[in-house]
């Protein structure tokens, strides 16, 4: 069994404004013991943070790095835990998002679930299909950077 979120699926919100959580994802929060949904807005991103234990871990342990009541740690704080919510989905794995959550990710009929390992994001799927254009489009030119960097460090190896 898979215990980190991945792909990607698109879900419609229904007359009432649920959304069903991905069986697969529905799945990883069974077994990562939480029981709901912990979602925040993301820092850098137009779309919604979400995910259970794990990601609330992470979270924790990053804020253990700053010093009790430091500005930075209660900035941070502020902006992950503030701004949160918890969700209950019904028996049927739905949602119900609130308004600010859905203007923030821009969020109308649609929304596109993304895994990322230990979260998955909520995003609108135009805005998620220009993110992954762009996240290609990166990846190629970080890969191209990490190829010629290995060219230039294999001639010397060779030598030796």
């Amino acid at each position: 069994m898979l215990d980190r979120f991945v792909s990607h699926y698109a879900n419609r919100f229904d007359a009432k404004g649920r959304i069903s959580i991905p069986a697969p994802f529905r799945a990883v929060l069974a077994r990562d013991g939480f029981d709901g949904l912990y979602l925040h807005p993301s820092l850098d991103a137009p779309a919604l943070d979400c995910g259970g234990n794990a990601l609330l871990s992470e979270i924790d342990a990053l804020l253990a790095t700053m010093p009790a009541y430091s500005e930075p740690r209660d900035i941070l704080a502020t902006a992950l835990f503030g701004t949160s919510e918890i969700l209950r989905p019904d028996s049927e794995g739905r949602v119900t998002l609130s308004e600010a959550s859905r203007t923030f990710a821009h969020l109308a009929d649609e929304a596109v679930f993304v895994g990322q390992g230990h979260k998955f994001q909520i995003w609108a799927p135009d805005r998620f299909r220009a993110h992954l254009e762009e996240a290609k489009a990166r990846v190629r030119q970080l890969r191209a950077e990490l190829g010629a960097r290995s060219a230039r460090v294999a001639p010397a190896e060779q030598r030796e």
